[in-house]
């Protein structure tokens, strides 16, 4: 008896922003191309539970080969998958991926380029006091101007530019409670960086994101894109990148670090292609949605 191709993509519970549903409806119409029927659905329904004798059971309205996983959360991912249901891409690599401080500490194993790192000291209690040594430490292991991320955010929020002590001491006291990071400012760099599209392994598009007004490159922020060659030394490093943290689809963003080098800024697992796929001109959706129907069904596109 013939079964049709069914496929979910789960979008996150709080809402999302008009650039993710551009992306899930992208993917939809690129697999409804390939025969597979997808459902856009978003997770305010719970996925998935856990009963009281232990078991996980999964609250989907119909029986998946796969999801896409649009979203940020990271138990109901591990739920999902723990049942057999084949994520794109993997809870693990999302779980990284989307800890900016563990995606650093994963890359640092392999000797990849990156900004000179300090994980931030978590606080028990908003009340703790901050030493004037941990001031110090930072000040002195990146100087200043210095980078303060949150470990978890997207779109450029979450990311400050510190000038100065009293600066740092105000959003040290801010994110003292929650995962964050401290990192050398790279000059050479400033206001660009090249996002690196990345599918099954090898690099599909590259576009070089410039802001004239902001210190970060982001397209959602004002940052302007277009379309480039990557040289073979970017292409090596984006792949291995993408094979080390295991990723069906990524987005690398690359900064220029200094005598031709470069150093990796972040991996988005879960990275939003609108602006790349109208700067580059590469079907990212398309291509995207060919490899997971490869992979999930072991069989050749019908062109």
């Amino acid at each position: 008896m013939f079964k049709m191709k069914q496929g979910l993509i789960l979008l996150n519970a709080y809402g999302s922003v008009s650039a993710m549903e551009y992306v899930a409806n992208r993917l939809k119409n690129e697999f409804e191309n390939l025969g597979v029927n997808i459902d856009i659905l978003v997770n305010n329904f719970f996925a998935a539970k856990i009963q009281e004798d232990g078991s996980i059971s999964l609250n989907l309205p119909r029986d998946y080969d796969f999801c896409v996983y649009l979203n940020k959360d990271k138990y109901i991912s591990q739920m999902l998958e723990s049942q057999g249901l084949k994520l794109f891409n993997s809870h693990n690599s999302i779980q990284i991926c989307d800890d900016k401080v563990l995606t650093f500490i994963t890359l640092s194993k392999h000797n990849i380029p990156m900004p000179t790192t300090l994980p931030g000291l978590l606080c028990f209690s908003p009340l703790s006091k901050i030493e004037e040594k941990t001031y110090l430490h930072i000040e002195r292991s990146l100087g200043y101007p210095l980078i303060v991320k949150s470990s978890y955010g997207s779109f450029g929020s979450g990311v400050y530019k510190i000038d100065n002590r009293e600066q740092l001491v105000e959003i040290m006291e801010k994110l003292k409670t929650r995962p964050h990071l401290f990192q050398r400012f790279v000059e050479s760099s400033s206001g660009k960086d090249i996002r690196v599209t990345v599918i099954g392994g090898k690099v599909v598009s590259a576009i070089l994101r410039k802001s004239e007004t902001d210190f970060r490159s982001n397209l959602e922020l004002g940052g302007t894109a277009s379309k480039i060659t990557p040289d073979r030394k970017l292409i090596c490093l984006c792949e291995k990148v993408a094979k080390l943290l295991k990723l069906d689809y990524c987005g690398i963003d690359v900064l220029f670090g200094q005598n031709g080098n470069y150093l990796i800024c972040e991996v988005n697992s879960n990275a939003i292609f609108k602006g790349s796929e109208i700067a580059s001109g590469v079907n990212i959706a398309g291509l995207y949605a060919k490899h997971i129907f490869t992979k999930v069904y072991k069989e050749k596109i019908k062109n």
